[in-house]
């Protein structure tokens, strides 16, 4: 079937890309990947259609759970304000936040009393924390030595900052807050799978991980209409809505599963390896 305007149909279409979330998605834990998920995973590393992550993760937090699955492929991260190969560390996307916008969503997080945590891009550290970080205490562990302390507002003022987050905080403070920066930047508030409580990131405003999909797609001459997207969340209806097949986890958002044009099982229960099917 054709379109009126002679270019190929949605159903015409091949799948040049597929595109996957990880929490939630990919995985429930990324310690915890069921043997379906790791199986699948390696069968489409090896296929011809290639394999891209789009996560809210920052790059170490991306790069070591699957580098432990055996795979380095190319990923977005911190919703769509960086682009990289994990391999090589070659940059595909760059976003972030103008330098007065990133003043003024600290403000905010102050004015709640929180410390977020600061994603720079810079290799190490690639986050900075204040005196008294709000993030869970767990999550601030597991930066490692990828995590620098100083003054926040001295942060933003000498470094690109790419995004803003907290985990583990009370859902009434991450929404309150979430609310209260909407005109100027993109939060994203959900359920943190890992800590408990609610996770609040903050992205640019109009960044989505989009951005760094339609960067890759154009740095390797793939065609934007040809994606299949994976994804359960708030932070993923932007590629969701743009995705020729959006997949989606039966226990997903809301949000998300209106989107959806395939529904797979659970992360927890190996529903990422129905994406083998749908190629």
């Amino acid at each position: 079937m054709t379109a009126t305007d002679g270019s190929p149909s949605r159903s015409d279409r091949a799948i040049g890309l597929i595109v996957t979330d990880l929490d939630g998605t990919l995985w429930e834990r990324p310690e915890a990947v069921p043997a379906a998920t790791r199986r699948a995973l390696h069968d489409v590393v090896e296929a011809d259609i290639p394999l891209l992550v789009a996560t809210g993760r920052r790059v170490v937090s991306t790069r070591d759970p699957l580098l432990a699955l055996g795979v380095r492929p190319p990923a977005v991260v911190l919703n769509g304000a960086l682009g990289l190969d994990l391999a090589t560390n070659r940059r595909f996307h760059v976003g972030g936040f103008d330098a007065a916008d990133a003043v003024r969503v600290l403000a905010v997080f102050a004015a709640y009393g929180i410390d977020p945590c600061i994603y720079v891009d810079h290799d190490a550290p690639s986050v900075w924390v204040g005196p008294e970080p709000s993030t869970h205490p767990d999550h601030l562990r597991s930066f490692g030595d990828d995590v620098g302390a100083g003054r926040l507002d001295e942060i933003v003022a000498d470094h690109a900052v790419l995004a803003f987050g907290v985990l583990g905080i009370p859902e009434s403070v991450a929404s309150a807050i979430g609310d209260a920066l909407r005109d100027l930047a993109m939060p994203h508030v959900a359920p943190d799978r890992q800590y408990g409580g609610h996770t609040l990131t903050v992205a640019p405003p109009d960044q989505s991980k989009w951005d760094g999909i339609a960067a890759y797609c154009s740095a390797n001459g793939i065609d934007a209409q040809t994606v299949l997207a994976m994804g359960d969340g708030p932070n993923d209806l932007e590629m969701l809505e743009h995705a020729l097949v959006a997949v989606v986890p039966a226990d997903a958002h809301p949000a998300a599963l209106e989107l959806a044009d395939q529904v797979i099982g659970t992360a927890a229960d190996g529903g990422w390896a129905d994406v083998i099917h749908l190629l």
